[in-house]
């Protein structure tokens, strides 16, 4: 018997979501892990994300925080 998943998350999701980052010139976030290191081995890597996401079992660290300096000190 097949084994279903949580979530209807493709592997083409995942993927078309990585395209997006990369273009946009995505940073490390919380966890420090560069776009470079990521593609250091990024077949296992997406398949690892894909299967966390679709079987529901990712949960995401804290958002990193970025300050964005103002007029005015604000």
């Amino acid at each position: 018997m097949a084994k279903t998943k949580s979530f209807d998350i493709t592997k083409q999701m995942v993927y078309r979501a990585y395209k997006r980052i990369k273009a946009n010139k995505g940073t490390a976030g919380v966890d420090h892990i560069s776009l470079e290191q990521f593609e250091g081995n990024l077949k296992d890597n997406l398949y690892k994300l894909w299967n966390r996401l679709s079987s529901g079992s990712y949960f995401p660290s804290a958002v990193r925080g970025v300050e964005i300096p103002k007029k005015g000190g604000e």
